[in-house]
């Protein structure tokens, strides 16, 4: 399964490897490093529909369910 939040579709991406100790003293390359963002694996209760649905979801798309409601949201992403 990929990591991808199934409500803010946010995915990895890749970023520099530099500390600041690195950039102050001389240039030592480190290389690019990938970055994956907070998934979590969720089971949400959506009241409308009288069952449970299991997601793999973000930080951030959970701070968006709790604030849009679980209907709502996940029949935004096309998950319901």
């Amino acid at each position: 399964m990929a990591k991808i939040c199934a409500i803010t579709k946010k995915g990895s991406v890749n970023g520099g490897g530099y500390s600041n100790a690195t950039r102050a003293t001389q240039f030592n390359p480190t290389g690019k490093r990938r970055r994956y963002p907070n998934l979590q694996k969720k089971k949400v209760f959506v009241p409308e529909l009288n069952q449970t649905v299991s997601i793999t979801v973000s930080a951030r798309g959970i701070k968006t369910i709790h604030k849009n409601g679980a209907f709502k949201t996940l029949k935004k992403a096309g998950l319901i």
